[in-house]
C-alpha cells in the first residue's frame, strides 16, 4: 500500500479530454497523445505531529503549480502535475517516498520536506538520482548541495538582529527552549553566540523530545531562573501545548516568549490571551502593509477560502516553486541538470519584497522583519530588509 496521493492538474484534464474529442471526430483511425506532464513531488508531513506546516507547504506549491498551469504550463504546453507523498515527520519514511517519488512516479523535483532531519536522511537519495530537491522551511544552515535549493531563513537572517532587539527592549537574559533535533540545537548555538558578543547572557538552555505532554518542570525552571526572555524553538503541536502551560502558570508577564518560526499557523490553537505579545522574526506576515503582501494575502483567500492562513510558510514554497518554474522555461527542458542549472541567478518579487536567489549556494537572500501578535494577529513592529546571509558552500 502506498501513501503517496496522485493528483491529476486541472490542464491535464482538459488535455484528456480534448484529445479524447478529436480521436472521435476523424474517421481514420489515430492516436493522439496529451501532452507528457512535468511531475512534481510535494514530499510533506501530512501526519506525525506537523501536519500544520505541510499543508501549509502544500498550498504554497499547489498555488504555483496551478498559476503556471492556467498560463498554458511549461515547455510548449506541457502542464505541471502533482503528486503528493507524506514523510510522517519520520526520516525512514521520507526516504521512502523520496525514492518512491523519483522511480515510481518520475518527478522533475521534489519539494520538501519539513524537518532538517528528514531532509539530510533524503539528501544522498537526491544526489544519487540527481533531482531537484526544493527546500523551503527555515533551517540551522549548512547544506551546500547542487542538487538542493532553499528558500529558507538561516541563523543569520534571524537570531543576528533578533537577539539584539530582545536585549534592547525586554532583557538581557535569555532562557533557550526548543525540540530536541538539530535546527533548535543550531538556532541557539547562534543566539549564545550573538548574546555573548552584546553583553547578554544565556541562563539557562533545554530541548525536549516529540510528543511530551507534561511541561511543568520545564515552566518552573524558566520561571525559577530568573530570564527575562524564553526563545522558543519547540515545533508543531507541542509549541502549542508548552505555550498554554505556560501561559496557565502565569510566566508569560515575568518573561517574554520571543518565538523563533512562529507563524500564523499557531495562531488557531491558542487563545488570544495565549497569543498575546509574543515576538517572532519572518520573513513574511499576512498584514503587512505592502502591495505584493496584500495581493498575495488576496490570492492565497482566492484559492483556498477566506478563512484560509496564510503565512510565511505559504509564501516561502509559493515562491520557491516560482523559482523552479522559470527554471524549467529558462531550460527550455525537463532535463534536471538543465533545470538546476536555470534555476539559480533569478530574482522574483515575493509577498514581501524582491529576493534573489544565489548561484554560489543556491540559498535566497531574504527580506526579514520582526513581528509580535496583538489581538490575534501578527503585525509588523520593526521592518529589518534584505538580508545577505553567509555563503553555506565552502569558498
Amino acid at each position: 500500500m502506498t501513501n503517496i496521493e496522485f493528483r491529476i492538474s486541472t490542464s491535464r484534464r482538459q488535455l484528456l479530454k480534448g484529445a479524447a474529442a478529436a480521436v472521435a471526430t476523424i474517421a481514420a483511425p489515430r492516436i493522439l497523445h496529451a501532452a507528457e506532464p512535468i511531475r512534481v513531488g510535494i514530499l510533506q508531513p501530512f501526519s506525525g505531529g506537523l501536519e500544520v506546516l505541510g499543508e501549509q507547504g502544500a498550498q504554497g506549491t499547489e498555488m504555483a503549480l496551478e498559476e503556471a498551469n492556467a498560463a498554458g504550463g511549461a515547455l510548449d504546453g506541457r502542464p505541471f502535475e502533482i503528486i503528493r507523498a507524506d514523510d510522517k515527520t519520520e526520516p525512514k519514511t521520507a526516504v521512502e517516498r523520496t525514492t518512491e517519488l523519483i522511480q515510481r512516479h518520475k518527478v522533475t523535483a521534489i519539494v520538501g520536506p519539513v524537518t532538517s532531519a528528514n531532509r539530510d536522511a533524503i539528501q544522498p537519495t537526491i544526489e544519487r538520482f540527481k533531482t531537484p530537491l526544493l527546500y523551503a522551511t527555515d533551517y540551522e544552515g549548512g547544506v551546500c548541495s547542487r542538487y538542493i535549493t532553499s528558500y529558507s531563513a538561516l541563523p543569520a537572517h534571524w537570531v543576528n538582529p533578533f537577539i539584539p532587539f530582545l536585549k534592547e527592549n525586554y532583557g538581557n537574559s535569555f532562557y533557550l527552549f526548543g525540540s530536541d533535533y538539530v535546527w533548535p540545537q543550531k538556532m541557539n548555538e547562534a543566539v549564545r553566540k550573538v548574546a555573548g558578543e552584546i553583553g547578554g547572557k544565556v541562563v539557562g538552555e533545554e530541548y525536549t523530545p516529540f510528543a511530551v505532554k507534561d511541561f511543568t518542570a520545564t515552566v518552573r525552571k524558566i520561571e525559577g531562573s530568573g530570564a527575562k526572555v524564553l526563545v522558543l524553538s519547540v515545533v508543531g503541536a507541542d509549541a502549542t501545548t508548552f505555550v498554554k502551560q505556560y501561559v496557565a502558570a502565569g510566566v508569560k508577564s515575568k518573561c517574554k516568549i520571543a518565538w523563533l518560526g512562529y507563524s500564523e499557523n499557531y495562531l488557531s490553537g491558542l487563545t488570544t490571551d495565549e497569543s498575546e505579545g509574543v515576538v517572532t522574526m519572518a520573513n513574511f506576515i499576512a498584514t503587512l502593509d505592502r502591495p505584493e503582501a496584500r495581493d498575495f494575502a488576496a490570492k492565497v483567500k482566492a484559492r483556498y477560502g477566506q478563512d484560509a492562513v496564510v503565512s510565511n510558510t505559504v509564501d516561502a514554497h509559493y515562491n520557491l516553486t516560482r523559482f523552479f518554474i522559470e527554471g524549467v522555461r529558462k531550460a527550455g527542458s525537463d532535463d534536471k541538470e538543465k533545470i538546476t542549472d536555470a534555476m539559480v541567478d533569478q530574482s522574483l518579487l515575493s509577498g514581501n519584497g524582491e529576493v534573489y536567489l544565489r548561484p554560489s549556494d543556491r540559498h535566497v537572500d531574504l527580506n526579514v522583519l520582526i513581528a509580535e501578535t496583538r489581538a490575534g494577529r501578527l503585525e509588523l513592529v520593526k521592518y529589518i530588509g534584505r538580508v545577505e546571509a553567509p555563503s553555506q558552500c565552502p569558498a
